[in-house]
């Protein structure tokens, strides 16, 4: 499984979420982590991206 250059706080910075929220969505998903700052599986950090995504939020950037 390869790496996304993304960490949990910078998905949080991109989609304009606490970074609580989204630990919060890591742990529904079933996301293992250490810190905030962990950097992610390339398909944990797909599937966290969805589920934000499937929840309404949109990157700042869109």
């Amino acid at each position: 499984m390869g790496f996304a250059d993304l960490s949990i706080t910078e998905i949080a910075e991109d989609y304009n979420l606490p970074v609580e929220a989204v630990l919060q969505l890591c742990d529904q998903l079933g996301i293992a982590y250490q810190h905030s700052q962990t950097r992610l599986a390339l398909e944990d950090a797909k599937a966290l991206m969805s589920k934000i995504t499937a929840q309404g939020q949109s990157p700042e950037s869109q």
